[in-house]
Protein backbone atom coordinates (compact mmCIF):
# COMPACT_ATOMS: atom_id res chain seq x y z
CA UNK A 1 0.00 0.00 0.00
CA UNK A 2 1.46 3.60 -0.73
CA UNK A 3 0.17 7.06 0.77
CA UNK A 4 -0.45 8.69 -2.59
CA UNK A 5 -2.01 6.24 -4.59
CA UNK A 6 -5.81 6.03 -4.16
CA UNK A 7 -6.23 2.93 -6.60
CA UNK A 8 -4.16 1.12 -3.84
CA UNK A 9 -5.84 -0.50 -1.36
CA UNK A 10 -5.53 -1.81 2.22
CA UNK A 11 -2.59 -4.90 1.92
CA UNK A 12 -3.80 -7.72 -0.32
CA UNK A 13 -2.39 -10.07 1.72
CA UNK A 14 -5.15 -9.28 4.62
CA UNK A 15 -7.90 -10.20 2.01
CA UNK A 16 -11.26 -11.63 2.78
CA UNK A 17 -9.99 -10.43 6.94
CA UNK A 18 -9.50 -6.27 6.07
CA UNK A 19 -12.99 -6.72 4.17
CA UNK A 20 -14.40 -8.07 7.02
CA UNK A 21 -13.12 -5.51 9.52
CA UNK A 22 -14.30 -2.56 6.80
CA UNK A 23 -17.75 -4.35 6.96
CA UNK A 24 -17.56 -4.06 10.53
CA UNK A 25 -16.60 -0.53 10.46
CA UNK A 26 -19.08 0.11 8.44
CA UNK A 27 -21.97 -1.82 10.30
CA UNK A 28 -20.88 0.32 13.77
CA UNK A 29 -20.34 3.59 11.30
CA UNK A 30 -23.88 3.65 9.54
CA UNK A 31 -25.66 2.83 13.65
CA UNK A 32 -23.80 5.76 14.83
CA UNK A 33 -24.62 8.17 12.04
CA UNK A 34 -28.18 6.88 12.36
CA UNK A 35 -28.65 7.61 16.04
CA UNK A 36 -26.10 11.05 16.53
CA UNK A 37 -26.23 12.67 12.93
CA UNK A 38 -22.63 12.44 12.36
CA UNK A 39 -20.58 11.21 9.54
CA UNK A 40 -18.33 8.26 10.97
CA UNK A 41 -15.25 9.56 10.47
CA UNK A 42 -14.40 9.65 14.08
CA UNK A 43 -14.76 5.99 13.58
CA UNK A 44 -13.53 5.27 10.33
CA UNK A 45 -9.97 7.20 10.70
CA UNK A 46 -8.48 5.47 13.56
CA UNK A 47 -9.42 2.24 12.22
CA UNK A 48 -7.96 2.40 8.99
CA UNK A 49 -4.72 3.66 10.74
CA UNK A 50 -4.80 0.64 12.80
CA UNK A 51 -5.60 -1.16 9.55
CA UNK A 52 -2.94 0.46 7.96
CA UNK A 53 -3.49 3.42 5.83
CA UNK A 54 -1.79 7.01 7.25
CA UNK A 55 -3.70 9.35 8.83
CA UNK A 56 -4.08 11.40 5.72
CA UNK A 57 -5.61 8.51 3.54
CA UNK A 58 -7.42 7.38 6.29
CA UNK A 59 -8.70 10.95 6.37
CA UNK A 60 -9.56 10.93 2.66
CA UNK A 61 -10.98 7.69 2.38
CA UNK A 62 -13.15 8.48 5.75
CA UNK A 63 -14.60 11.28 3.60
CA UNK A 64 -15.07 9.46 0.80
CA UNK A 65 -17.36 6.82 3.04
CA UNK A 66 -19.50 9.56 4.37
CA UNK A 67 -21.44 10.06 1.07
CA UNK A 68 -23.24 7.03 1.02
CA UNK A 69 -23.88 6.98 4.72
CA UNK A 70 -25.17 10.62 4.88
CA UNK A 71 -27.59 10.29 2.47
CA UNK A 72 -29.20 7.19 3.84
CA UNK A 73 -29.38 9.15 6.99
CA UNK A 74 -31.04 11.75 5.58
CA UNK A 75 -33.23 9.87 4.11
CA UNK A 76 -34.29 8.37 7.48
CA UNK A 77 -34.17 11.56 9.11
CA UNK A 78 -36.63 13.55 6.19
CA UNK A 79 -39.13 11.16 6.20
CA UNK A 80 -40.06 12.31 10.06
CA UNK A 81 -39.64 15.55 9.38
CA UNK A 82 -36.53 16.20 10.79
CA UNK A 83 -34.59 18.35 8.08
CA UNK A 84 -34.01 22.15 7.96
CA UNK A 85 -33.19 22.60 4.41
CA UNK A 86 -32.41 26.33 4.22
CA UNK A 87 -30.36 26.02 7.39
CA UNK A 88 -28.70 23.18 5.28
CA UNK A 89 -27.79 25.07 2.12
CA UNK A 90 -26.54 27.44 4.25
CA UNK A 91 -24.64 24.93 6.14
CA UNK A 92 -23.05 23.28 2.80
CA UNK A 93 -22.57 26.63 1.05
CA UNK A 94 -19.61 27.74 4.33
CA UNK A 95 -18.86 23.93 4.22
CA UNK A 96 -18.26 24.06 0.65
CA UNK A 97 -15.19 26.87 1.07
CA UNK A 98 -13.74 25.30 3.98
CA UNK A 99 -13.65 22.15 2.57
CA UNK A 100 -11.07 23.17 -0.05
CA UNK A 101 -9.41 25.14 2.64
CA UNK A 102 -9.23 21.56 4.70
CA UNK A 103 -8.39 18.98 1.92
CA UNK A 104 -5.68 21.88 1.04
CA UNK A 105 -3.80 21.54 4.23
CA UNK A 106 -4.57 17.69 4.83
CA UNK A 107 -1.81 17.58 1.56
CA UNK A 108 0.34 19.92 3.37
CA UNK A 109 0.34 19.46 7.32
CA UNK A 110 2.91 16.46 8.78
CA UNK A 111 0.80 13.89 9.76
CA UNK A 112 1.89 14.39 13.97
CA UNK A 113 -0.01 17.88 13.38
CA UNK A 114 -3.00 16.15 12.23
CA UNK A 115 -3.20 13.44 15.06
CA UNK A 116 -2.77 16.35 17.49
CA UNK A 117 -5.35 18.50 15.53
CA UNK A 118 -8.18 15.74 15.84
CA UNK A 119 -7.19 15.78 19.42
CA UNK A 120 -8.04 19.04 20.73
CA UNK A 121 -10.97 18.62 17.77
CA UNK A 122 -12.32 15.89 20.35
CA UNK A 123 -11.80 17.75 23.41
CA UNK A 124 -13.78 20.61 22.80
CA UNK A 125 -16.97 18.56 21.26
CA UNK A 126 -16.88 16.55 24.54
CA UNK A 127 -16.91 19.84 26.85
CA UNK A 128 -19.38 21.20 24.96
CA UNK A 129 -21.59 17.99 24.73
CA UNK A 130 -21.65 16.94 28.18
CA UNK A 131 -23.38 19.49 30.12
CA UNK A 132 -25.97 20.08 26.88
CA UNK A 133 -29.28 18.60 27.39
CA UNK A 134 -31.24 19.70 23.98
CA UNK A 135 -34.99 20.73 22.94
CA UNK A 136 -37.02 18.12 20.94
CA UNK A 137 -39.66 20.41 19.91
CA UNK A 138 -37.71 23.84 18.60
CA UNK A 139 -36.55 24.72 15.40
CA UNK A 140 -33.85 26.84 13.97
CA UNK A 141 -35.64 30.18 13.62
CA UNK A 142 -34.30 31.92 10.20
CA UNK A 143 -33.26 35.57 10.10
CA UNK A 144 -30.34 37.50 8.39
CA UNK A 145 -28.32 37.39 11.20
CA UNK A 146 -28.71 33.36 11.18
CA UNK A 147 -28.02 33.02 7.84
CA UNK A 148 -24.68 34.48 8.05
CA UNK A 149 -23.66 32.80 11.05
CA UNK A 150 -25.39 29.72 9.79
CA UNK A 151 -22.67 29.98 6.40
CA UNK A 152 -19.58 31.06 9.24
CA UNK A 153 -20.02 27.73 11.04
CA UNK A 154 -20.17 26.29 7.90
CA UNK A 155 -16.83 27.34 7.29
CA UNK A 156 -15.29 25.65 10.11
CA UNK A 157 -17.01 22.59 9.91
CA UNK A 158 -15.47 22.37 6.47
CA UNK A 159 -12.41 22.90 7.31
CA UNK A 160 -12.05 20.78 10.01
CA UNK A 161 -14.10 17.75 7.69
CA UNK A 162 -11.13 18.01 4.80
CA UNK A 163 -8.51 18.33 7.31
CA UNK A 164 -9.65 15.23 9.72
CA UNK A 165 -11.79 13.44 7.23
CA UNK A 166 -14.98 13.61 9.37
CA UNK A 167 -18.14 14.28 7.89
CA UNK A 168 -18.46 17.09 10.62
CA UNK A 169 -21.39 15.86 12.59
CA UNK A 170 -19.75 16.30 15.60
CA UNK A 171 -19.44 19.91 15.44
CA UNK A 172 -22.58 20.47 13.71
CA UNK A 173 -25.06 18.80 15.77
CA UNK A 174 -24.40 20.37 19.32
CA UNK A 175 -23.49 23.82 17.63
CA UNK A 176 -27.00 24.12 15.53
CA UNK A 177 -28.94 23.06 18.96
CA UNK A 178 -26.66 25.51 21.44
CA UNK A 179 -26.10 28.11 19.20
CA UNK A 180 -29.68 28.12 16.75
CA UNK A 181 -32.27 26.29 18.93
CA UNK A 182 -32.87 23.39 16.56
CA UNK A 183 -34.57 20.19 18.40
CA UNK A 184 -31.74 17.13 18.88
CA UNK A 185 -33.65 15.60 15.62
CA UNK A 186 -33.93 18.28 13.25
CA UNK A 187 -29.67 19.01 14.23
CA UNK A 188 -29.14 15.58 13.46
CA UNK A 189 -30.61 15.40 10.28
CA UNK A 190 -30.12 18.52 9.08
CA UNK A 191 -26.64 17.82 9.64
CA UNK A 192 -25.96 15.42 7.58
CA UNK A 193 -28.28 16.98 4.57
CA UNK A 194 -25.26 20.00 4.72
CA UNK A 195 -22.86 17.17 4.55
CA UNK A 196 -23.75 15.25 1.81
CA UNK A 197 -23.12 17.49 -0.82
CA UNK A 198 -19.48 18.74 0.98
CA UNK A 199 -18.50 15.13 1.36
CA UNK A 200 -19.10 15.21 -2.42
CA UNK A 201 -16.94 18.36 -3.16
CA UNK A 202 -14.08 17.66 -0.25
CA UNK A 203 -13.76 14.07 -1.93
CA UNK A 204 -13.37 15.69 -5.37
CA UNK A 205 -10.63 17.57 -4.23
CA UNK A 206 -8.90 14.60 -2.38
CA UNK A 207 -9.20 11.92 -5.70
CA UNK A 208 -7.35 14.85 -7.41
CA UNK A 209 -4.70 14.60 -5.31
CA UNK A 210 -4.58 10.95 -5.14
CA UNK A 211 -5.33 10.50 -1.50
CA UNK A 212 -8.30 8.30 -0.75
CA UNK A 213 -9.11 4.48 -1.00
CA UNK A 214 -11.79 4.42 -3.46
CA UNK A 215 -12.94 0.35 -2.93
CA UNK A 216 -12.19 1.27 1.11
CA UNK A 217 -14.32 3.42 1.29
CA UNK A 218 -17.16 2.01 -0.90
CA UNK A 219 -17.01 -1.01 1.65
CA UNK A 220 -17.08 0.81 4.76
CA UNK A 221 -20.01 3.36 3.05
CA UNK A 222 -22.49 0.76 1.19
CA UNK A 223 -22.50 -1.21 4.66
CA UNK A 224 -23.02 2.38 6.78
CA UNK A 225 -25.74 3.15 4.14
CA UNK A 226 -27.75 -0.06 5.30
CA UNK A 227 -27.48 -0.02 9.02
CA UNK A 228 -27.98 3.85 9.45
CA UNK A 229 -32.05 3.89 9.60
CA UNK A 230 -31.62 1.55 12.34
CA UNK A 231 -29.33 4.16 13.71
CA UNK A 232 -32.05 7.05 13.25
CA UNK A 233 -34.89 4.78 14.68
CA UNK A 234 -32.70 4.62 18.19
CA UNK A 235 -32.17 7.94 17.91
CA UNK A 236 -36.00 8.81 18.11
CA UNK A 237 -36.57 6.06 21.00
CA UNK A 238 -34.07 7.63 23.33
CA UNK A 239 -34.73 10.92 25.43
CA UNK A 240 -32.79 14.06 24.12
CA UNK A 241 -30.52 13.97 28.08
CA UNK A 242 -30.30 10.00 27.27
CA UNK A 243 -29.06 10.65 23.51
CA UNK A 244 -26.80 13.46 24.66
CA UNK A 245 -25.03 11.76 27.67
CA UNK A 246 -24.61 8.72 25.24
CA UNK A 247 -22.97 10.95 22.38
CA UNK A 248 -20.53 12.42 24.92
CA UNK A 249 -19.84 8.64 26.06
CA UNK A 250 -18.26 7.95 22.60
CA UNK A 251 -16.52 10.90 21.91
CA UNK A 252 -15.21 10.30 25.36
CA UNK A 253 -13.60 6.44 24.03
CA UNK A 254 -12.63 8.08 20.92
CA UNK A 255 -10.94 10.53 22.82
CA UNK A 256 -8.43 8.15 25.59
CA UNK A 257 -7.99 6.25 21.93
CA UNK A 258 -6.68 9.59 19.69
CA UNK A 259 -4.42 10.65 22.69
CA UNK A 260 -2.97 7.77 23.32
CA UNK A 261 -1.81 7.48 19.53
CA UNK A 262 -1.03 10.87 19.06
CA UNK A 263 1.63 10.25 22.67
CA UNK A 264 3.19 7.38 21.15
CA UNK A 265 3.41 9.32 17.21
CA UNK A 266 5.11 12.09 19.01
CA UNK A 267 7.55 9.95 20.89
CA UNK A 268 8.93 8.03 17.84
CA UNK A 269 9.13 11.12 16.44
CA UNK A 270 11.13 12.58 18.74
CA UNK A 271 13.14 8.72 19.29
CA UNK A 272 14.05 9.55 15.47
CA UNK A 273 15.08 12.61 15.35
CA UNK A 274 17.49 12.00 17.97
CA UNK A 275 18.51 8.75 16.22
CA UNK A 276 19.38 11.31 13.02
CA UNK A 277 21.33 13.82 15.63
CA UNK A 278 23.14 10.79 16.92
Amino acid sequence: MTDTSSGTELGEARGARAVAILVAVGVIVGLLSGMFGIGGGTVIVPALVWLGLSQRNAAATSTLAIVPTSISGVISYATGGHVDCIAALLLFCGMFVGGQIGSWLLSRLPELVLRWIFVAFLVFVVVNQAGFVPSRSQRIVMTVTTGICLALLGVVIGTLAGLLGIGGGALAVPALSMLFGASDLIARGTSLLAMFPNSITTSAANLKRKLAHVRTALIIGVTAAVTAPLGTWAAGAVTPRVGSILFACYLCVLLVRSVFVAVKATREARAGRGARRG
